[in-house]
């Protein structure tokens, strides 16, 4: 097939999928991709971020792999295309002289007039609308800018889709991105369930609310599709075995009780215990995935692979993300960009906050940013107070000790430490790991530049 051809099959992979035509920033991703063009031209020819670019192709992949049964990407784009056409030629050809709603030949995308024919009607086009989709995502957050992750979203795609994860645990440092990119997942795969909630914690989350409003919605819906009377309401897992479902909990630190080890439940919320287990051991077809800066103990002490759980630690991103985001204010061409993006760890949120501070000041990286200088802002403050505020005594101890070293520093050395008990220490190191404070390679901790810095000057 020439170009042509091979963006109108794609053309109508996408229309019978969605009901939509490709729009012109997935039709230059395609042209792209077969002349063997890159991003970043598409980027500069719709003068927009190449993140965005990469956010529409990763969609775009995601789409065709659903519907070609096979991963679909860049690389394998043209002769997964080619494959799918022979495999489908018989139904490529019932199609034409039916209805016409493709042209082999490349005349267009729309059907010919012909008389006495009928364009497609929208339900008959779209399989999924044949589905009885139920949806509350009125507390999820709006997508603004969002900043390649395309290897995070294919992971959790996989645990979700293929695997039949049934709790995932997604957990980072505040401002690394962890709702972003649920967002992001959440829009990519929510089609594929009957019902996709999202649903964030608040201060004071009890679980009857929770699991009230969630059996409403269930109750609700059934009652609209099947018309049945005196309905009786199920307990949530009974829900979650009868229909596929995501629920999404975002906060769910808000769980947990500030001033002891990380993920130790508040008094009124020890029922959620007893529903995250019973979603873990028992058989149903959903997923519920939870997001927070610390998980339940019993999620994060899990690590064999045959389990239905799933923990993903977010980090920071890479040099190529990390430009984008100081691109967007106006960094982009400073020479220390690089070294920038180190000292604040790819963080997005840390990167966006001091962009701002040196874009307002009116200076540049390397005058405002000198030697390792760190600069903390004063939102960037209010972020890491809200996280450090939640440590028990014990670990703020061990933080003290890390911010006091600028290199790793041995376990050995830790522990000749007087004032900490062995057992104390060990289980302070275990708590601040959950919580992504800290780092561990092989029997050496540290402790980021920024997390030190704020330590240091406010006698963490």
């Amino acid at each position: 097939m020439n170009l042509k051809e091979m963006l109108n099959l794609a053309d109508r992979i996408v229309f019978e999928k969605t009901g939509q035509h490709l729009d012109d920033l997935q039709e230059a991703v395609l042209k792209a991709t077969l002349q063997h063009d890159t991003y970043k031209h598409v980027a500069k020819d719709f003068d927009c971020s190449e993140s965005r670019v990469r956010n529409a192709a990763s969609e775009l992949w995601q789409l065709l792999s659903e519907e070609l049964g096979e991963d679909v990407n860049k690389k394998n784009f043209r002769s997964a295309m080619e494959r799918w056409k022979v495999s489908n030629v018989s139904n490529f050809a019932k199609d034409v002289v039916g209805i016409g709603i493709f042209n082999l030949c490349g005349e267009g995308r729309h059907p010919p007039n012909i008389p006495n024919s009928h364009p497609p009607n929208q339900e008959t086009s779209n399989p999924q609308q044949t589905k009885t989709l139920h949806q509350d995502l009125s507390e999820m957050p709006e997508l603004g800018a969002f900043y390649d992750r395309t290897h995070e979203l294919q992971t959790l795609t996989t645990w979700i889709l293929q695997q039949n994860s049934r709790l995932i645990t997604l957990t980072g440092i505040s401002g690394i991105g962890k709702t972003s990119l649920a967002v992001q997942l959440v829009q990519q795969i929510k089609d594929e369930f009957e019902y996709a909630v999202w649903y964030t914690l608040d201060e004071f989350p009890t679980i009857d609310k929770f699991q009230s409003n969630l059996i409403q919605l269930f109750s609700n819906s059934e009652k609209q599709d099947s018309s049945p009377t005196n309905q009786k309401r199920l307990p949530l897992i009974k829900y979650l075995q009868n229909h596929r479902c995501l629920i999404v909990l975002d906060d769910v630190h808000n769980l947990f009780c500030s001033g002891e080890s990380a993920g130790k439940y508040k008094p009124e919320c020890e029922e959620y215990r007893s529903l995250f287990k019973q979603i873990e051991k028992l058989s149903h077809q959903s997923c519920l995935m939870l997001i927070g800066w610390e998980q339940p103990r019993e999620v994060t002490q899990v690590k064999n692979q045959n389990t239905p759980i799933r923990t993903l630690q977010l980090k920071g991103l890479d040099i190529a993300a990390g430009r984008e985001i100081l691109r967007d204010y106006g960094l982009a061409e400073s020479d220390n960009s690089e070294t920038l993006i180190h000292r604040y760890q790819g963080n997005p949120l840390w990167l966006k906050s001091v962009a701002t501070l040196i874009q307002e000041l009116g200076g540049g990286v390397t005058e405002l940013l000198p030697n390792d200088t760190i600069l903390l802002p004063e939102d960037l403050k209010d972020v890491l107070h809200q996280q450090f505020d939640r440590l028990s005594e014990l670990e703020k101890q061990v933080i003290s000790l890390l911010a006091k070293e600028s290199q790793p520093i041995d376990r050995a050395k830790l522990l000749e430490n007087d004032t900490i008990p062995v057992s104390d220490l060990a289980n302070a190191l275990q708590s601040l790991s959950r919580r992504c404070l800290i780092e561990q390679q092989a029997n050496f901790y540290a402790i980021a530049p920024v997390l030190r810095q704020y330590a240091i000057a406010h006698a963490v």
